[in-house]
């Protein structure tokens, strides 16, 4: 029992899922909502589609495993081809049924996310197309939190209320909650009812945000195509300029002074927020430093000696560097207690990591 389940930890690579929950909070962040029903759904929708795609991987790749990685679980006999395909297919179909209580917006989007793990596991991870498809993967896995969470998430329902009445608690009119008839008619005809304004987050403001998850998933994966083999010192260097540029990108703050009015006076509510603007900057520079940490210094060890074993340990650093990026996303949008909360999932990845490997 004991191997059969480290058979299995082995081929979902379970030490590489604590990089996921980050993707839907960080989209969450992203339009300005806190983490809620929807973001959860959107957590497990990921989860499932994430070890899916694993699942499938190692099906897909099997021969050639057999060949450069014999102690794999599926080369090994530890698990059959059969199983592996069964349960790629098992957690797609859950990872969809998750998504689609979160809404129909959030379930296409998770509908196009397994598609492309599917498209790519069994075909495009060979082609030049590879690495644009797995950084289409991550992109996508943020937009269906940002997605899931506007579908369910509070305000995104317009509340009726009386007009001029200002008894409406905060928590009736976050939840949307719409009176009732009856109630209307009690009020009377000098209430009558209206619908506040409806607030519905832009899905879009997401955007940036997953382009820039994109564009380091491109570089890992690009890297990653050389892992086995080793000898590409261009592949390493091309990500270690990519992870420097990201950085660079993450760290200009573009939400940070929302609340700043535009000419603050002396004195005045714009100065006192100044002069508390430098906690953000620091936890986002903080932040920044950590990814730029995990995924550069492994990187530059895998230019000067692209050998098999480092090439493969700047793939794990890439993948790792995973959680300080969706911090680092989550707090530039001004979620900074988000950023914390992913950055506090880092102890548990590296622990996970020294027992099951990322790659």
């Amino acid at each position: 029992m004991k191997a059969a389940v480290r058979a299995w930890a082995e081929l979902l690579r379970v030490s590489a899922l604590f990089t996921v929950p980050g993707d839907a909070l960080a989209g969450a962040a992203a339009i300005g909502r806190r983490p809620g029903r929807g973001t959860a759904l959107a957590v497990g929708a990921s989860l499932c589609l994430y070890e899916a795609g694993m699942a499938l991987n190692d099906w897909a790749d099997r021969d050639e495993d057999a060949i450069d990685r014999p102690h794999r679980p599926i080369p090994s006999g530890r698990i059959t081809p059969g199983a592996a395909l069964a349960a790629a297919g098992a957690l797609t179909a859950a990872g969809l049924t998750l998504a689609a209580r979160a809404g129909r917006p959030a379930l296409t989007v998770a509908t196009g996310l397994a598609a492309t793990v599917w498209a790519y596991d069994l075909h495009l991870k060979h082609t030049p197309a590879g690495p644009a498809a797995m950084a289409g993967a991550r992109a996508l896995d943020l937009l269906l939190g940002a997605t899931a969470t506007a579908g369910t998430g509070a305000g995104s329902v317009g509340v009726k209320r009386p007009v001029g009445a200002t008894g409406t608690s905060r928590a009736t009119r976050n939840a949307g909650t719409v009176l009732p008839t009856r109630t209307a008619r009690v009020m009377g005809p000098a209430q009558p009812m209206r619908r506040a304004r409806t607030t519905h987050p832009d899905v879009r403001a997401a955007v940036p945000a997953a382009a820039l998850l994109g564009a380091h998933t491109y570089a890992v994966t690009a890297v990653s195509r050389h892992e086995a083999q080793g000898g590409s010192t261009v592949a390493p260097l091309g990500a270690l300029a990519a992870i420097v540029a990201l950085g660079a990108a993450a760290v200009r703050e573009q939400h940070g002074s929302r609340d700043l009015p535009p000419v603050p006076g002396k004195g005045g509510p714009g100065d006192r927020h100044l002069a508390g603007a430098s906690a953000p900057s620091l936890l986002l520079t903080a932040l920044t430093a950590a990814y730029l940490r995990t995924a550069a210094k492994p990187l530059l060890h895998a230019t000067l000696n692209p050998s098999p074993p480092l090439t493969q340990r700047a793939v794990g650093g890439g993948i790792r560097a995973m959680i300080p990026l969706q911090a680092v996303l989550a707090a530039r949008a001004g979620a900074a207690g988000t950023g914390l909360a992913v950055m506090g999932l880092v102890p548990l990845a590296r622990t996970l990591a020294r027992k099951v490997s990322l790659t």
